[in-house]
């Protein structure tokens, strides 16, 4: 288990350390708790999420934090455990458009599990958050050497990527609808 430690910014860069949790302390046994609760892992017997347990990076972050900007090199996905993160898209043209509310056990910086070079939108915390974050690299090395339960992780995270691109659809709508009036023809 990782928390932040110090966030240094040098220009556009940010800088990040994380500092493990004491092995003394019972953060891994919450976190352990707190996955045996999230529906992508429901039905699992505990051999199976001690197979993933190691792809997944405990974090935690303060409230009003960025945990990743838009066109940064899309490296992992997040799945939030707690607290909620709001996504915002920036057109070149315009200001920021918050476009989605990511809720526990949403998956989040999903361009990134889509193979995307660039995160193609920022997100920041509308609250202290914990998730956990997945490395593509680290994914893919598991899928390859287990390839079943591989293949059931990526159909339950494809779920709730679809889910979620549903819910930004909705939210783009009324974005753009907003202020709008429709006149039905008679």
């Amino acid at each position: 288990m990782h928390v932040l430690y110090v966030s240094i910014s040098k220009g556009n860069r940010e800088i990040f350390h994380y500092l493990p949790h004491p092995p003394s302390s019972n953060m891994d046994f919450m976190f352990q708790k707190k996955l045996w609760n999230l529906s992508i892992f429901k039905g699992w017997d505990q051999r199976n999420i001690d197979l993933i347990l190691p792809l997944l990076e405990p974090c935690t972050f303060p409230d009003q934090y960025r945990i990743f900007q838009q066109d940064a090199a899309a490296e992992a996905f997040f799945i939030l455990l707690e607290g909620e993160v709001i996504v915002k898209y920036k057109p070149y043209d315009g200001e920021a458009l918050t476009i989605a509310r990511i809720c526990p056990e949403d998956v989040f910086g999903w361009s990134a599990a889509l193979g995307r070079p660039r995160y193609t939108s920022s997100a920041y915390t509308a609250s202290p958050c914990s998730a956990v974050r997945i490395q593509v690299q680290h994914l893919q090395e598991f899928c390859k050497t287990n390839p079943d339960l591989g293949m059931i992780l990526l159909e339950r995270l494809a779920s709730g990527i679809a889910d979620r691109l549903r819910s930004t659809y909705d939210e783009v709508l009324a974005l753009l609808t907003h202020g709008m009036e429709f006149n039905p023809k008679m």
